[in-house]
């Protein structure tokens, strides 16, 4: 038993379980603001559905990109201790474990309706197409946007069967949100993708440019967060859970420089996962309760 129990721990750690705080939040908002549209009844099933398929879409998505970059990785000083290169998980288990969680991703989809279904094939191609992308181009960093961007849609979709624009300018966001902190949580590993022929911003531009489109990104939430307000009717419970994303963004920023990075990792899952919530918090008490 505590053998299986130390397998599954290695595993929860090898797709980093605990940043699924960063896009399930929006999913749930997604998921919310479609029990205001019409004809739209909540459902328990339907919701642990639409987690599973969070939970499985995302697992696929980061198991195959710590099973592809398990060479690079095993270079890298700052990943040298991952699962995989470590040796705790082999690379045929992980990718085992990634065909694994894309079958029951495909069939959850499948069990919520067909048009699901069609569009789970494209937004695996984009989860799992973007663990190659740091190889090509230094616009890795937007696809894993889109990866994360498409949650809340997702969502909706998975309700409604239709898109409107408020869910499209939440996916807009969530885009430059994560795409933006993906920049800094990059910034580490400047060198060390120069010197294997890897492409990132920072490595493209340098650290001082890199952090400067990172911060690019997140100051045009500023104006696409009060538009999905505005799109919502949100209230005054939208706009302290506003607030308080769009704080936590600039002090993500405040509390590193180019030539100090210690406090890196506060910014990336401390301040993003924290803002997430309470955002989520405070988006769905205003549409369950003040709408």
């Amino acid at each position: 038993m505590c053998g299986f129990y130390k397998k599954v721990v290695h595993y929860f750690s090898l797709v980093k379980f605990s940043h699924t705080l960063f896009a399930l939040p929006f999913a749930l908002i997604g998921f919310v603001l479609a029990l205001k549209e019409p004809g739209v009844d909540f459902g328990w099933l339907l919701l642990l559905k639409i987690v599973g398929c969070m939970f499985f879409a995302r697992n696929s998505a980061m198991g195959f990109n710590r099973y592809a970059d398990r060479e690079i990785d095993a270079r890298n000083p700052r990943t040298l201790f991952r699962e995989i290169p470590s040796g705790k998980i082999t690379p045929r288990q992980a990718l085992t474990f990634v065909i694994i969680n894309i079958v029951l991703f495909l069939l959850t989809a499948l069990s919520i309706n067909l048009l699901c279904f069609i569009l789970a094939f494209p937004a695996l191609a984009v989860l799992l197409g973007y663990s190659y992308t740091k190889r090509f181009t230094w616009l890795s960093h937007y696809v894993l946007g889109i990866a994360l961007g498409i949650a809340p849609s997702a969502a909706f979709v998975a309700m409604t069967g239709y898109f409107t624009p408020a869910i499209l300018v939440l996916s807009l966001s969530v885009f430059l949100w994560s795409s933006s902190f993906d920049i800094l949580y990059s910034l580490p590993d400047e060198e060390i993708d120069r010197q294997q022929g890897l492409h990132s911003i920072p490595q493209k531009f340098g650290r001082v440019k890199a952090m400067r489109i990172s911060l690019i990104g997140h100051l045009l939430l500023f104006f696409l967060i009060p538009l999905f307000g505005r799109l919502i009717s949100g209230s005054w419970l939208f706009v302290i859970g506003a607030c308080i994303f769009l704080a936590l963004l600039i002090y993500q920023h405040a509390i590193i420089s180019p030539t100090n990075l210690k406090r890196l990792n506060a910014a990336f899952f401390t301040s993003n996962g924290i803002a997430s919530l309470l955002f989520m918090i405070f988006v769905v008490a205003d549409l369950l309760f003040l709408q």
